[in-house]
């Protein structure tokens, strides 16, 4: 039985396609368009799934789509009407696309498939946007009983939601509904201190040790009434996503003193303070969820989804207070996991299929395209490409060798991940034990700004020794400090220093990973899901006595992580990517041709 998953229209579309409830193929839009966050219809993720599965769509048993556009756009009618007449421009903007196309999205989905070929028996169902989230983590997950803690923006109505699944089952048990939600409490702050809502709450996350959570009681105050079970309301006073094209109010500004930051204005002490304090109140209200929910149900194991459950911060603050024996997170826990939702729900919740699979079926979350030696060699001749083919054991070494010279590796293996992360096999390497490899990453390659911290990737069997954490982390979705011998200490002259000059100052034996505050986004690796980054990884630790790397995507500010061998050889001609390897194909940039050499500097939106 196949089972095409699809998620579209808002941001992040994507496809999944499921036989017999073994997960095939999964990949965002973006990644094919290059188009980041793609919006359209995923037909490109679509045609890629079916390939992957041999499979035309014709022999696709059922289409699910990942939401239920006629109960969201009764939630937009309901909101205008409650609040008229503010919000009659927003909602002048919105209606005649809602008319035009997603009020008609059934008509418009049967259309865009009809496209892919004929023969398909027309079989589309609809699940719910916090229900497909909450699918893709629990049927994803190893667990047979959990508890599912979805948290958002929005869905339809639901920002938070709390779910039971056993076996083939998933109940959802409570919900908290819009204008009240934790995610656009946290893109308030986004917007507010000069960054692209659904793109930079990436950079709140990494700007809060820079600073203090000084608002963090004004936050509390005036801005959300948290109960003692995590449940919470906003004081819509203080916000615009309802009615206006903004995500803050003029109390708002006042309140913390002054308008929103431009995206090209100076960070200051007070923006960072400001990140800190909204994180600190994101991580309050999700223990206190996780807590109530612990006591309520009794049932020892959690999964988190929805883009709230991106926040690696808050989650190793969960996994540290161990109300939960164990916790699983979906590594594409924002809107393209929905489509692997919707395929999960239509395949156990409306078709009632047995679960059989045991493990984590996400299989290290490599669901995406790969491409054969014979491929990848013509692929990069066309693209005027110089390249060495190496055997597996010369490839590891040559690549474990100028890492350990701090050169920064472009790293292109075997399938794309799916999900936001890349995790070894669309990645930018470097050496952690570099004082300057962050900096060096983030203005000369990755074009952006300088605080953003950078994620190690650690063997699984090593990462006690690095890291405080002792449990898999396959996700880079869990924050643990550096222990405590691998530290430096800093100076009180070195504490006093501002913000990102903080930077500057070697704080551990992997000061690239080791962020102000201490703490790194740990990814484990594992050689059963990835042999070949494994081994980079030993070959690494042989020659420097560190069983750690700098893990960062494979792309530029503003561009989706690349998918092809010529996307990889256009990033690593674009930015100053020292060596790239593209499956047993090394490249050195002093041998390439110079004529090919391009700007990636400015060649993306900013994101």
């Amino acid at each position: 039985m196949r089972i095409l998953g699809i998620s579209a229209f808002y941001h992040d579309s994507a496809a999944a396609l499921l036989e017999d409830g073994r997960i095939v193929a999964a990949a965002q839009e973006e990644r094919f368009t290059r188009r980041k966050h793609d919006p359209a219809f995923p037909v490109h993720a679509v045609r890629y799934c079916l390939a992957e599965a041999g499979s035309s769509l014709s022999q696709v048993d059922r289409v699910v789509f990942y939401d239920k556009p006629f109960v969201k756009f009764e939630r937009l009618l309901e909101t205008y009407l409650a609040l008229s007449p503010r919000g009659y421009k927003t909602f002048r903007m919105a209606i005649p696309l809602w008319l035009r196309e997603k009020l008609f999205l059934k008509d418009l989905l049967l259309k865009e498939l009809r496209k892919l070929g004929a023969g398909w028996n027309e079989a589309l169902l609809f699940s719910e946007h916090h229900l497909s989230h909450a699918a893709s983590a629990f049927f994803a997950s190893p667990f047979r009983e959990a508890v599912v803690l979805t948290m958002d923006g929005v869905g339809e109505w639901a920002t938070t939601s709390a779910a039971i699944g056993r076996d083939n089952r998933l109940e959802v048990q409570k919900e908290i509904h819009f204008p009240h939600s934790l995610g656009f409490l946290y893109s308030a702050f986004t917007y507010y201190t000069g960054f692209k809502v659904n793109s930079g709450e990436y950079k709140v996350m990494g700007l809060a040790p820079y600073g203090e959570p000084r608002y963090r009681d004004r936050i509390l105050e005036h801005l959300i009434d948290v109960k003692a079970d995590g449940s919470f309301r906003l004081d819509m006073r203080y916000f615009d996503f309802c009615t206006g094209l903004t995500m803050t109010s003029p109390r708002f500004h006042e309140l913390f003193g002054g308008p929103p930051r431009k995206p090209d204005e100076l960070l200051t002490a007070r923006h960072m303070d400001l990140a800190a304090s909204v994180q600190a109140v994101t991580e309050e209200v999700v223990l206190r969820l996780a807590r109530s929910l612990r006591q309520e149900t009794g049932i020892g194991n959690l999964c988190l989804a929805g883009g709230v459950a991106l926040n690696c911060v808050a989650n190793g603050k969960v996994l540290r207070d161990a109300a939960f024996d164990r916790i699983w997170i979906q590594p594409a826990a924002g809107d393209a996991g929905g489509a692997l939702g919707a395929a999960l729900a239509g395949y156990y919740l409306q078709l009632g299929q047995t679960r059989h699979a045991n493990g984590d079926l996400m299989h290290g979350a490599f669901l995406g395209p790969e491409f054969p030696q014979h491929d990848i060699e013509e692929r990069l001749r066309r693209s005027g490409a110089r390249y060495e083919v190496l055997d597996d054991g010369a490839l590891i070494d040559r690549a474990a060798h100028d890492l350990a010279e701090s050169k920064a590796l472009g790293w292109f293996q075997g399938r794309m991940e799916f999900g936001p992360r890349a995790l070894g096999n669309r990645s930018i390497l470097g050496d952690p034990r570099s004082p300057g490899m962050q900096k060096n990453l983030n203005l000369k390659i990755k074009y952006r700004e300088s605080f953003r911290p950078f994620a190690p990737s650690v063997l699984r069997e090593r990462v006690a020794d690095w890291f405080e954490l002792d449990c898999d982390s396959p996700y880079m979705l869990l924050v643990a400090d550096v222990v405590k011998p691998r530290r430096r200490e800093m100076s009180a002259h070195e504490r006093r220093l501002f913000g990102i000059d903080k930077l500057n100052v070697p704080r551990s034996d992997i000061p690239a990973v080791t962020h102000v505050d201490y703490s790194a986004r740990v990814q484990t690796v594992h050689k059963d899901t990835n042999p070949r980054y494994h081994a980079l990884l030993e070959r690494f630790n042989e020659k420097t006595g560190c069983p750690v790397l700098v893990n960062t995507s494979f792309n530029v500010r503003g561009e989706p992580i690349v998918c092809t061998p010529e996307d990889a050889f256009r990033c690593f001609m674009g930015s100053e990517l020292d060596s790239l390897a593209v499956g047993n194909c090394y490249l050195r940039k002093d041998r390439q041709d110079a004529a090919l050499k391009r700007n990636y500097a400015a060649a993306f939106e900013p994101d």
